[in-house]
């Protein structure tokens, strides 16, 4: 079955033909970075403005790329939510009236299940039921993953996402955006343990996150000692930029990875897999890598590409929604949803 996958979500707008789940024809992705970069986050207005003008390009680019007709088309996925409601009403409008126009049935995907099939893009995918760590800038989930692709949600944070303090700290730093690169990128010359920001746990075996106290002492660090390596500052620790990226990332990553493994112990699972912008994150591979090995686990992360929004991972998940359910009948009464 060949598949046209959409997704408009957030600030990337993109198209991509998959066969049968797994095999990628094509992948286009228009980024909206550099229209965003001066208000350090996405603009909600803004990033429906450009969906507009991106959505037909992308969709041609990626039929041509996949030397596919529209005709060769089996079906439509697309991305009815979560996300920004401006954004997503672009794509589901733009598949939809694709798939009335050329008589081709259309599949709804959930957005976090997009993210969740990408773990399947790289050289070997889980095997049967797997735990699986969804944090980007919007989400930051625990989920268990059978073999039909659906997740039960085990843990999610209470307030922030993990890539939205990364970006948030960024802006309050003036490092440029998006801030969860820049911050990866200073966090390779610094010192994780210069300072010591603090770690929401909660109970003794609890699955959640939160990260607004880590923004919190973050923003607190900053008013007490100026930013970090700023001359003048009066940062009488000295901090280096380098220092306080790598220290504030740590304690992010500590908190990801700790709760990842604790997920899979109690589900006794071996297979465990980390999907969304935030999983691109080198410290958080790394972490993941060695601490998954020497519990035994098999550790499953997207190709770089495929962490951040992209359509082949709608693609994908569409074909198993598919699978599970068929097609999504009278798909002109869709909606986008936000949450």
């Amino acid at each position: 079955m060949v598949i046209l996958g959409i997704e408009t979500s957030c600030d990337e707008t993109a198209a991509a033909v998959v066969r049968n789940g797994k095999e990628i024809l094509s992948s286009v992705v228009a980024s909206q970075v550099a229209i965003h970069a001066p208000y350090g986050g996405v603009v909600p207005e803004l990033a429906s403005r450009k969906h507009l003008e991106y959505i037909i390009p992308v969709i041609e680019s990626a039929l041509r790329k996949a030397e596919c007709d529209r005709e060769d088309l089996d079906a439509i996925a697309v991305t009815q939510g979560p996300g920004l409601v401006g954004a997503l009403l672009v794509g589901l409008s733009g598949a939809k009236a694709m798939a009335m126009a050329l008589g081709k049935p259309l599949i709804a995907v959930n957005h976090l299940e997009g993210h969740i099939q990408a773990a399947f893009l790289g050289a070997e995918g889980p095997v049967g039921t797997f735990v699986c760590l969804v944090v980007s800038g919007g989400h930051t989930a625990l989920y268990r993953v059978g073999p039909d692709g659906r997740g039960e949600l085990l843990g999610a944070t209470r307030d922030d996402a993990a890539g939205e303090a990364f970006d948030k700290v960024a802006k309050l730093l003036e490092i440029g955006y998006p801030g969860g690169i820049v911050i990866d990128g200073l966090s390779a010359r610094g010192n994780p343990e210069a300072i010591r920001f603090p770690r929401s746990r909660f109970e003794k075996d609890s699955l959640e996150f939160s990260f607004s106290g880590l923004k919190t002492a973050a923003a607190n660090y900053v008013r007490q000692n100026g930013l970090p390596g700023s001359p003048g500052s009066g940062n009488s620790a000295g901090c280096s930029l380098e220092d306080f990226a790598a220290s504030f990332q740590e304690a992010i990553v500590d908190v990801l990875v700790e709760k990842t493994l604790r997920a899979a112990r109690q589900c006794g699972l071996e297979e465990i897999a980390a999907v969304g912008g935030v999983a691109a994150n080198s410290r958080l591979r790394k972490r993941l890598g060695e601490e998954a090995a020497a519990a035994g686990c098999r550790l499953h992360l997207p190709p770089i590409r495929f962490c951040t929004d992209n359509a082949v991972m709608i693609a994908a998940a569409g074909y198993r929604v598919w699978e599970r359910s068929g097609f999504t009948p009278d798909f002109l009464g869709l909606d986008a949803f936000s949450r």
